[in-house]
Formats: C-alpha cells, sequence, structure tokens
C-alpha cells in the first residue's frame, strides 16, 4: 500500500492500493474514493465486536478493495491535528481510546489494559486503550500537533492526564498523585500525572480533544 499525508492541521491520509489489495477501517470513516472501491462491512467475530465496543470504537468495520484496477481512497482525520503512520510490523502500539483510523488487513485492534491498578482507577483516558498489532501500516489521528521522544530503558515522562496519544507496546504506564495538598487543590492540574516508562518512543499531542471541549463549555452560556 502506498499513501501519503496531506493538509495539517487539517489532514487526510490518501491510501493507494493496487488491484486486489484491502484497507480496512472504522465505519464512517471514508472521505472519498475511486468508483472501483469495493466495501464489505464485518465484525470480525464477537470477541473482536465487544473488545472495539469497549474500546470506543464502532463494532464493526469496513473493508474496502480496488477491483479490476488500482484504486484510491481517503481518510480524513475528526479533529484539527496530525495523522501518524505506524508501521506495525516493527512492532506493537498502544493508542489512545478512539484514535484509530485505518490500516491493513493484516493489523488487528484490541483493548490494551494497563496492568497496574492505579493506572485503572485514576488514569482516566489511559486506562482503556487500543493496542495495534499484527503485520502493515496503520494510521492513527492525533489531537493537535505530535512531540516524539525515544525513552530509554527505565526512563520516565511524567504527562498531564490526555496528553499522551501513543507509544510502544514496550512502554509500561502508572499514575503519580500530586505532590503537595496544597498543589493537588489549587495548582490546577489536577490529582494525577501519568508516568510512562521506557524502552520505546511516545507520542504526545498538544490539542487533547477533552480540554477543547472543556474550554468551549467554560464559555458556554448557561441555561436558567
Amino acid at each position: 500500500m502506498r499513501y501519503e499525508i496531506k493538509g495539517e492541521p487539517l489532514p487526510v491520509v490518501l491510501c493507494y492500493l493496487d488491484a486486489g489489495e484491502s484497507v480496512l477501517c472504522e465505519k464512517g470513516a471514508m472521505s472519498w474514493m475511486t468508483p472501483n472501491m469495493k466495501m464489505q462491512t464485518g465484525t470480525g467475530g464477537i470477541g473482536k465486536a465487544f473488545s472495539k465496543m469497549f474500546s470506543g470504537e464502532s463494532m464493526f468495520q469496513n473493508t474496502y478493495t480496488a477491483e479490476g484496477g488500482p484504486g484510491m481512497i481517503a481518510f480524513a482525520s475528526s479533529f484539527p491535528g496530525s495523522i501518524i503512520p505506524f508501521d506495525i510490523s516493527q512492532g506493537d502500539m498502544i493508542v489512545q481510546k478512539s484514535g484509530y483510523l485505518a490500516s491493513a488487513p493484516s493489523v488487528e485492534l484490541s483493548i490494551a489494559f494497563q496492568k497496574k491498578i492505579g493506572a485503572g482507577f485514576f488514569g482516566g483516558e489511559g486506562f482503556i486503550m487500543q493496542k495495534l498489532h499484527g503485520n502493515g501500516m496503520a494510521f492513527v489521528e492525533i489531537d493537535g500537533y505530535v512531540v516524539e521522544y525515544e525513552l530509554q530503558a527505565g526512563q520516565q515522562m511524567v504527562i498531564d492526564t490526555g496528553y499522551l496519544a501513543a507509544m510502544s507496546a514496550t512502554c509500561t504506564m502508572d499514575i503519580q498523585t500530586v505532590k503537595g495538598i496544597g498543589n493537588a487543590l489549587f495548582g490546577g492540574e489536577g490529582l494525577f500525572n501519568t508516568v510512562v516508562t521506557g524502552p520505546g518512543k511516545i507520542y504526545l499531542q498538544t490539542m487533547p480533544i477533552s480540554n477543547v471541549a472543556g474550554a468551549i463549555s467554560s464559555v458556554m452560556p448557561k441555561s436558567n
């Protein structure tokens, strides 16, 4: 599969398929395509269907196949930001809930629970993330601009909840409380932060959609 990404901060990924080649995406993700792209909808099995639903994705996925010759299909991001290509053949990736956009059919999507209880109860969106594994290319949408870091074994990064967009499956995630009662209550940063430990790459996003929603709601007129 050949591809190109255009148009940040409102990006779209254009996938160019040879005859008989397919691409997988979430229901409703297709933006435009050539007429010879044939769609087939499926769940991938009951277990995968419930797994996707629990992680915030639709139970159904669409497979588009180029018939009778080369084809093209486009997938646009649903929010201003970036589309990041990952070659899953080089290693599994953990991505934020609802971050998956499209992939080769050989890439599998499943739930990635955090092993530590603390990350589960207090990690917010970080508790339920998506795991991409298998082989081939996958495309993930990220809110805002993306900043990448390569963490060495044991090296850590402290991240405000919501800013972690993706990480290598070799990384681990936990939470830590903000030190000091005054800092926790009046610092405006919440009670907990996410701590990611290497080795592996992390991808941080500069404009989490949850923060944008909170900012908009704070200035919306209140109904009486």
